[in-house]
């Protein structure tokens, strides 16, 4: 759908929505925080999401038992207190917080605090086939299968109600972090039975219950979600009393609602918009140097792309610097391999593919394409950390490749379709990206291009297998020495270059832009859009 048609509907939500969202920032003087998102969420369930929009969503609601510092990637306590890990690095303990209550809802009651048994219950659900709750909302855990966590737990045991003990199968330096993402919030054990008796289970991923700052209260598609501030948080009262997430795909649309005061902050402004938005005396526009890659990914399981010529040749006849400066502007960075060069194993010494239509046109002839090929390429319909613009990225790649005989028809679909396209490795040719999830270089090399991920359903939608790259990821999750593994993330990615199954297209700076009456928001180099502790000054 073209860029013009989007925008014509998002401005149809705005005016039908509108009085919805000034009814309930008005109500009874509240102090609502309004947050443009640029999406709805895959699922109100973070499990069973992999995209920053949804977890985005989840935030608000749940807390993990361990989390990123704000603004950082330090690891601290959150629903654990503190946890020892054991000189082989395969047993860590878990001491948990006392007194933490779950939230309530028409529902459900809870008669006790959180404990062992909801860190059990909710690392089970995602770890075992034959968990009553694994195959409840489709059971597609695909992230914490591409991080192999199914293979590398070897129990979940509560040791009483304030300790948790988990063993791994082998040491693994990525373990700690990986429970500080989305997928490592906890549920509520006791809520899942009482749904269960109730016979209505799914409940538990459409009406979360959790931990968080913020209650769950409702959720229309392409409208709006909102919570509710939980006064019985154990981090402490919100400065707000209710958070709204409107739902606004076009960037413009976010950018006016945000100039009117219909929201106080939005994601992904245009990088176009950048200058003007910094000389609003109304808003203040922040920048973070986020851990993020965009790329075109070239699926090695569809002819012609199984042939590592023909992937070379579009590598050297995309002008990615042109895209730079066309698509992302001052916050972007033309990429060389998947680790964007902030985080510690990004390898520089790699140079990247010339430029060279000519030596493009040379190597197509070479795999019998002389004439070139007709495909399509898919783009995202959305706004994207590590991708402002996709159709405009992918009309200047159409052109690209047409100039060595590679004719690009240009697809597209609605955000959840599309991503569920690219896991699933429908595309041969497609835009996507990722945004870091933890600080470490296995988010990127393992998850996105390692052996498990690249099985039906994985992040690693280039379907790339390659073993001796594999070997290499997966020795350096075992060691924890980092110059160690820093060494073998640099023979990794050597191999990535090689083989190229990936253009890596760019990175970016992220901005958000916000109201001058904001306060206490801070940008995440992990993409995350995070409210606990934000609050509105009041104005004149």
């Amino acid at each position: 759908m073209p860029e013009r048609r989007r925008g014509t509907g998002a401005w149809r939500a705005l005016l039908l929505t509108a009085g919805w969202l000034a009814a309930l920032a008005g109500a009874a003087c509240a102090k609502t925080l309004v947050f443009c998102s640029e999406g709805n969420p895959e699922s109100l369930n973070p499990q069973l999401v992999t995209t920053t929009t949804g977890m985005d969503a989840a935030w608000p609601v749940f807390n993990t038992l361990v989390a990123f510092e704000p603004g950082t990637t330090t690891i601290r306590p959150a629903l654990a207190e503190s946890w020892t890990i054991s000189a082989d690095g395969r047993d860590y303990t878990f001491h948990l917080r006392r007194d933490v209550p779950f939230h309530r809802n028409a529902r459900f009651k809870p008669t006790r605090p959180f404990g062992a048994a909801d860190v059990v219950f909710s690392l089970e659900r995602q770890w075992k086939p034959d968990h009553p709750f694994h195959a409840v909302s489709g059971g597609q855990y695909a992230y914490f299968r591409d991080l192999g966590l199914p293979d590398l737990i070897q129990a979940v045991e509560a040791v009483d109600d304030r300790t948790v003990h988990i063993r791994l199968r082998e040491a693994d330096a990525t373990f700690l972090p990986n429970l500080a993402m989305a997928l490592g919030v906890i549920q509520s054990a006791e809520y899942a039975a009482v749904l269960t008796a109730a016979g209505e289970p799914d409940r538990i991923d459409r009406e979360p219950v959790g931990t968080g700052p913020f209650s769950f209260a409702a959720f229309q598609p392409d409208v709006a979600l909102r919570y509710r501030a939980f006064a019985e948080y154990w981090g402490g009262r919100q400065p707000v009393d209710s958070l709204v997430f409107s739902i606004t795909p076009n960037g413009a649309v976010r950018l006016a609602k945000l100039r009117a005061g219909e929201c106080h902050l939005m994601a992904f402004p245009n990088p176009a918009d950048l200058a003007a938005i910094k000389a609003d005396p109304a808003l203040v526009l922040m920048r973070e140097e986020e851990l993020n890659i965009g790329y075109l990914a070239l699926n090695v399981l569809k002819p012609p792309f199984s042939d590592p010529r023909v992937r070379h040749a579009i590598a050297m006849a995309i002008d990615k610097a042109a895209i730079v400066e066309g698509v992302y502007g001052p916050g972007g960075t033309a990429a060389r391999t998947p680790i964007p060069p902030n985080l510690w194993a990004h390898d520089p010494s790699i140079a990247d593919d010339p430029l060279d239509r000519a030596g493009a046109q040379r190597l197509l002839a070479e795999a019998g394409l002389a004439s070139g090929f007709e495909a399509d390429l898919w783009y995202p319909p959305v706004s994207r950390a590590y991708n402002p613009n996709g159709r405009r990225v992918a009309d200047m790649i159409q052109a690209d490749l047409a100039r060595i005989g590679i004719r690009l028809k240009l697809v597209t679909d609605e955000w959840s379709a599309y991503r569920a396209k690219m896991l699933a490795g429908v595309p041969a040719l497609a835009l996507f990206g990722w945004t870091a999830d933890n600080g470490d270089p296995d988010n990127f090399l393992g998850v996105l291009l390692g052996c498990i991920p690249a099985r039906p359903g994985g992040s690693n939608v280039a379907r790339w297998c390659d073993p001796a790259f594999d070997a290499l990821v997966t020795d350096a999750r075992r060691t924890t020495d980092q110059a160690a593994r820093a060494e073998l993330y640099r023979r990794a990615q050597a191999i990535f270059k090689r083989e190229t199954p990936w253009v890596p297209i760019a990175h970016s700076a992220v901005f958000v832009a916000a109201r001058r009456e904001v306060t206490g928001y801070r940008m995440d180099p992990l993409g995350r859009h995070l409210f606990q502790g934000v609050g509105l000054r009041d104005t004149p």
